[in-house]
């Protein structure tokens, strides 16, 4: 995407070769800043403190910090450390246990020599592949806008389509282009007015901090809203899709995104407005069945929920205090969204019905894969 008149990846190779570069979410939308990996430690820091964020881009940055690892100890207790410390980084998004699984597969079957080209090829791989993936998405959503689009103009309703979204799904969350926000882009590229309500997204705010700056830099017209709200858009008849994110989704179609999306699915439901998943396929757990039981929830520090940052009047990046002192706080990250709410998968392939046969429909050659009722991935 581009920033100003820079065209940027969320994650790439520096000039040396070997230096990982991303963009510090963390800065955003006050500072666009790029910070540089070195080490293992470093890979770990920046997925755990969120400094890089959203399912796809944990995963790449995961295989490249596996890489950054093989330059120091290409041995085998070398890899199965670096597996093990980026596997503990964050539970719930599947893309970093299906990049792990994959770049620890292929490096284990070479020579010690080898590992570390191995390891930036397949994280260099998975990169592409991820924008690959995200191109298409959008491209197929953007037909289902166009869809939309025609049928309210047939009933004079008016222009342009109103899409809510909730959280951060552009190419901050991966590496380039994004899931929800893809198709957005795609049909805004492609001449349909879209208008977008951005959920800010508490207690992270992405949605305010990420979402915001993204479409403005984009020129997609936007309107910031609290989280509460959303539900008041959709009764008054001022939404006419809902499209978000996932971080994990299992081979039934239950999805697991940034905690509040089940809410907006509820409001969707009640209001007969469409609910639409965003995903590429590295983001379905094909092992898991019920998501509500079986996707581990991350739960972050009270202290995002407690206080919140931003720029004083001065200009001045600060951090202050919302709470009463004492109060506990609770912090679940995510949620899960039933199938049965989900309008359709937006994939890569295409717009799946959210269910097993659905996506199966889509990528056979996963459906044979076992099934189990619960647990991590």
């Amino acid at each position: 995407m581009r920033v100003g008149d820079r065209h940027y990846r969320s994650i790439f190779v520096d000039a040396d070769g070997e230096t990982v570069v991303v963009v510090d979410q963390t800065r955003l939308p006050f500072e666009f800043v790029l910070a540089k990996l070195t080490t293992l430690e470093d890979a770990g820091r920046a997925i755990t403190t969120m400094i890089v964020r959203g399912a796809p881009l944990i995963g790449v940055t995961a295989a490249y910090g596996v890489a950054l690892a093989m330059r120091v100890d290409a041995s085998d207790a070398a890899l199965a450390h670096a597996l093990d410390v980026l596997g503990r980084t964050r539970p719930t998004a599947v893309n970093l246990h299906w990049a792990l699984d994959r770049v620890g597969r292929v490096l284990k079957a070479m020579p010690a020599a080898e590992r570390r080209a191995g390891a930036y090829a397949q994280a260099g791989a998975m990169a592409d592949e991820d924008v690959a993936a995200c191109k298409a998405i959008g491209s197929h959503g953007a037909k289902m806008l166009a869809a939309i689009a025609e049928k309210k103009a047939e009933k004079s309703q008016g222009r342009p389509i109103n899409v809510l979204t909730h959280c951060n799904t552009g190419w901050l969350a991966c590496v380039d282009w994004g899931t929800a926000l893809s198709v957005i882009y795609a049909a805004h590229d492609g001449g349909i007015p879209v208008h977008v309500y951005v959920d800010e997204t508490r207690p992270r705010n992405q949605g305010a901090s990420l979402t915001a700056f993204e479409l403005g830099a984009h020129g997609v017209p936007h309107t910031l809203i609290v989280d509460n709200a959303a539900g008041h858009f959709m009764q008054r008849g001022q939404v006419d899709v809902c499209i978000v994110g996932s971080d994990r989704t299992t081979a039934q179609g239950d999805v697991a995104n940034k905690i509040g999306t089940y809410t907006k699915a509820l409001a969707a439901r009640d209001n007969g407005v469409p609910f639409y998943v965003a995903l590429p396929s590295s983001t379905i757990d094909w092992t898991l069945h019920d998501g509500i039981a079986g996707i581990p929830i991350e739960e972050r520090a009270a202290r995002e929920v407690t206080h919140l940052r931003g720029r004083s009047a001065t200009g001045e990046v600060v951090e202050v205090q919302t709470a009463a002192s004492g109060s506990p706080a609770a912090n679940p990250a995510f949620d899960v969204t039933p199938a049965r709410l989900v309008s359709g998968l937006i994939t890569e392939r295409g717009v799946a019905v959210a269910s097993r046969e659905g996506l199966a429909a889509l990528f056979p050659e996963r459906a044979a894969e076992p099934k189990r009722a619960g647990g991590k991935a």
